[in-house]
């Protein structure tokens, strides 16, 4: 079959060299337009768009971050051009119109990072981590106009490991979902493909923001873990940092890496978090620890504010004094200081702007 192949980001890439070792041909690839990225805001591929001109360097490259509007027309005739007999979408970053879903003989394929209904949207795997999932998986299924609501050709599971961060589990689902990809193209090709509606009550997983990162460390141990997880690596979890005998200190963000909770009792448990209270951090075992309410995560990489990321040992080696995290009600009343604090510039602005506009009249 021609596969026009959909994608953006390096969870994308295994199902795209995936094609093109395959038996079928792909005719081309569409991705966004090339980002800023770093500090120097350099333009840059994507990774399906580098990955594309290494692994299949005449296929043709697509570059658009629309599919709707006056602007995409020229490259909606770009894809009717290509002739492909299905597309293959794999988090490319923008909704398929109505007008483009009818262009291949097959129509879209997407290959989505949960099971549907569930977690439908654009996070699914972190935030299924988030809610402490022990099983996920992927789906490949038929798109239509409505989100993630088409209906299922195939699917794959997985167990989650209590280390597992959102980074390597969309890793592994991402290079166990080209197989899968591959199986319901065969289908299609020979004939024999069959999918089935969804069933069960919807979920949905929208795009993360630097809020859902923010860590209290007075919740539970496996909610915490499952927060640091879920939002590793991106958008990022962290907390504020404070010296731990220091109440009036200005907090300073901590980024925090991936984790894994333990208990009191339990094997590797640091006996010297035993009477830390939660947000304390803990150097033990050759390791930095996070005191959470009934136990601790172990802390596997942090990054201090304007510093690069580091082991959280040597960090925790390094330090000086103790610390600690705001945690409870420390740190609900330090989020409404800098909710207030907003609060207050933003009326002194539109102060100023009235001011200013009342002048001008």
């Amino acid at each position: 079959m021609r596969v026009l192949f959909a994608g953006t980001p390096e969870a994308a890439v295994p199902v795209l060299r995936a094609l093109v070792g395959s038996a079928h041909e792909v005719a081309g690839v569409l991705t966004r337009t090339d980002a800023p990225v770093g500090r120097k805001r350099v333009l840059t591929p994507s990774a399906v768009a580098r990955a594309a001109a290494e692994s299949a360097p005449d296929v043709p490259v697509l570059k658009a971050d629309r599919l709707r509007g006056p602007e995409a027309a020229e490259v909606l005739e770009a894809i009717r051009a290509l002739e492909a007999d299905v597309a293959v979408v794999v988090a490319y970053g923008a909704l398929v119109p109505a007008e483009a879903l009818t262009i291949p003989a097959h129509g879209w394929l997407n290959l989505h990072f949960s099971h549907l209904p569930a977690y439908r949207g654009a996070a699914p795997v972190q935030r299924a981590l988030m809610d402490g999932v022990e099983r996920t998986g992927a789906d490949v299924f038929q798109l239509e106009e409505g989100l993630d609501t088409g209906p299922v050709f195939a699917r794959i599971g997985r167990d989650v490991a209590p280390e597992d961060t959102a980074g390597d589990l969309l890793a592994a689902l991402a290079e166990d979902g080209g197989p899968l990809v591959l199986e319901v193209l065969d289908a299609l090709a020979a004939g024999e493909a069959r999918s089935v509606p969804q069933t069960g009550e919807p979920t949905h997983a929208p795009k993360l923001t630097a809020a859902d990162g923010l860590v209290d460390a007075a919740a539970g141990t496996r909610e915490v873990a499952a927060r640091i997880n879920g939002t590793t690596p991106e958008p990022g979890a962290w907390g504020w940092l404070v010296p731990a005998g220091e109440a009036d200190a200005a907090p300073a963000r901590l980024k925090l890496g991936g984790v894994v909770p333990t208990h009191p009792g339990e094997d590797g448990w640091p006996e010297a978090a035993e009477a830390a209270a939660p947000g304390a951090i803990v150097a033990a075992g050759g390791t930095a620890w996070l005191r959470t309410a009934g136990g601790a995560v172990r802390l596997d990489q942090v990054q201090p504010a304007g510093k690069k990321p580091m082991s959280a040992a040597d960090w925790a080696r390094g330090l000086t004094a103790p610390v600690r995290l705001l945690a409870g009600d420390e740190l609900a009343a330090h989020l409404a200081a800098l909710d207030a604090e907003a609060a207050r510039r933003a009326a002194q602005q539109a102060a100023a702007r009235a001011a200013q506009a009342g002048e001008g009249a």
